[in-house]
């Protein structure tokens, strides 16, 4: 197939580089030119242009920008494709992508890709990124089956796990696991910072290890997209966060009190459930 990509970074690179490997042409399109250059060189793509016009004869066109872009930048696209063009974006929030794609696009299959690094940009996209990793797709009862069979026929050769959901599960389920997890990890970072003793501080960051660097790595990862999660998925972030809150304060209660027994049971419990995330 021709495929298109929009959006040349860490996520449209990775998928360009994938899907070139088995056979197909992929064409790219980013803002910058620079970018298209080094997506060239780097073998993500056959071909890229900064004119969304590059991607007219495509089969399928995954939109890899940021989520605040994502509507714009299929508004602009539709007048360049054929009708059965199938577009899918890469998005971390769903309900209110596909709310707003679905009308505009008939052959629209809301996708999100549960793969990443700490790096970014064209220059981070590497082979076999999305490879063991689930990649979620959020058809609606009315979109055509033949574009989801033909974005899965893309994707199943990627090695990844494949999952349908209703965009609003999607975006609930994603808000524990993911989008938490980013504001938790940047609040334990923010919380350290307030050590008022420079030399505690200076202490604390030297002695910084495995276990500060496994829980802090999503906090000190793209501003952006963690504002992003925040804005676009406003309410089941703050769902999450409340419940979170909740943990803590009890967590807090247990150690004001005392309770070692009850604090051991809670740690005990949510060392046999992690297993069941991973």
């Amino acid at each position: 197939m021709q495929i298109g990509i929009v959006g040349l970074g860490l996520i449209g690179g990775s998928l360009g580089l994938d899907l070139r490997s088995q056979g197909h042409t992929v064409l790219g399109v980013s803002r910058k030119s620079r970018t298209c250059e080094i997506a060239v060189v780097r073998g993500a793509v056959d071909a890229a242009e900064t004119d969304l016009s590059l991607l007219a004869d495509t089969d399928a066109i995954f939109v890899c920008t940021p989520i605040v872009h994502l509507v714009p930048t299929i508004e602009q696209l539709i007048p360049c494709i054929a009708s059965d063009t199938v577009l899918t974006d890469v998005g971390s929030v769903k309900a209110s992508i596909v709310k707003n794609i679905s009308p505009m696009w008939k052959n629209f299959v809301g996708g999100h890709p549960m793969a990443g690094t700490a790096e970014s940009g064209i220059e981070a996209a590497v082979h076999g990124l999305f490879a063991g990793n689930p990649y979620v797709l959020t058809p609606t009862e009315e979109t055509p089956r033949d574009a989801i069979d033909r974005i899965e026929s893309l994707l199943r050769p990627l090695q990844v796990k494949l999952f349908h959901c209703q965009p609003e599960d999607h975006d609930r389920a994603v808000a524990w696991i993911s989008h938490l997890p980013v504001m938790v990890s940047a609040s334990l970072i923010s919380a350290c910072l307030n050590e008022s003793d420079s030399t505690v501080l200076k202490l604390a960051q030297a002695l910084a290890s495995s276990g500060f660097r496994d829980t802090s790595r999503v906090g000190g990862g793209n501003p952006e997209l963690g504002l992003m999660m925040a804005q676009y998925n406003r309410s089941e972030v703050l769902r999450s966060l409340h419940t979170y809150r909740a943990e803590i304060d009890q967590i807090i209660a247990l150690i004001e009190q005392e309770d070692w027994k009850a604090l051991e049971a809670l740690l005990i419990r949510t060392q046999e459930m992690r297993s069941t995330f991973l």
